[in-house]
């Protein structure tokens, strides 16, 4: 997943978001939400391997492939450390991904890209969209979880490399521009279905986002959160030379 344009980590942090987790993880609540949390960046992360290894089969040169494997090999790991990480809280990883694995295998399925550049743009943009909703989240939890949340947020390369080849791919022929705009809309729009629909149907984590446990957002909070996720991804189309 990639680091955000809009990356920041609030100091001076209160309530839960001042604790460690062996005082956070003393409400139920926030154990579950925080399974849940990390259940569903294991599996996207699982998930970002698999399609990185499958659009380096499109790649156009061996430079290229090769890439993406590196890129793949950087998720990977990442679902590595979640998956130890729900391991070490008596969590059973495999169960704590399942509740999310159909929404992000249907949100792929409906976004499969039919092409090299379509593919990095997918990624790019799907990633840094989820990657801004978690970092959102992360300011929240404990010490802890906020860490490791942190870490498997890193930038793994793709941001770059995938503008870098888009905007060449745009300057040799202007057409793909607009064919490739309406893509990333497309899939901000699945994206934040499917986000939504995850969060509706995991009690835990959804009391959490709106305050229930943990410091979470009121309603005000969630739609500056919304509007922050969408400036940054404004940002990124320009980054890559496309309109919003």
């Amino acid at each position: 997943m990639e680091t955000p344009d809009n990356a920041t980590e609030s100091t001076g942090h209160t309530g839960i978001a001042a604790q460690d987790w062996a005082a956070a993880s003393a409400e139920p609540q926030y154990r579950a939400a925080v399974v849940d949390l990390l259940g569903a960046l294991a599996y996207g992360e699982l998930a970002a391997f698999e399609r990185l290894a499958e659009d380096a089969k499109l790649a156009p040169s061996l430079g290229d492939k090769a890439e993406l494997a590196k890129m793949a090999s950087a998720e990977f790991h990442h679902f590595e450390r979640l998956r130890d990480r729900l391991t070490a809280i008596d969590a059973e990883p495999t169960a704590a991904m399942e509740p999310f694995a159909q929404a992000l295998d249907d949100f792929h399925r409906l976004t499969a890209p039919s092409d090299w550049l379509e593919g990095l743009v997918k990624a790019y943009v799907g990633d840094s969209i989820a990657s801004d909703f978690y970092r959102e989240v992360a300011a929240r939890l404990d010490s802890d979880t906020r860490a490791l949340v942190l870490a498997v947020l890193d930038d793994t390369g793709h941001g770059n490399f995938a503008v870098e080849k888009v905007r060449a791919a745009i300057e040799a022929d202007p057409r793909v521009g607009g064919r490739l705009a309406l893509w990333a809309r497309r899939l901000m729009g699945e994206a934040l279905s499917q986000a939504q629909r995850v969060v509706a149907e995991r009690d835990a984590l959804s009391t959490m986002l709106v305050g229930g446990v943990a410091d979470g957002f009121d309603l005000a909070a969630v739609g500056e959160m919304f509007s922050r996720i969408t400036k940054a991804h404004t940002k990124r189309m320009a980054a890559l030379g496309l309109a919003a």
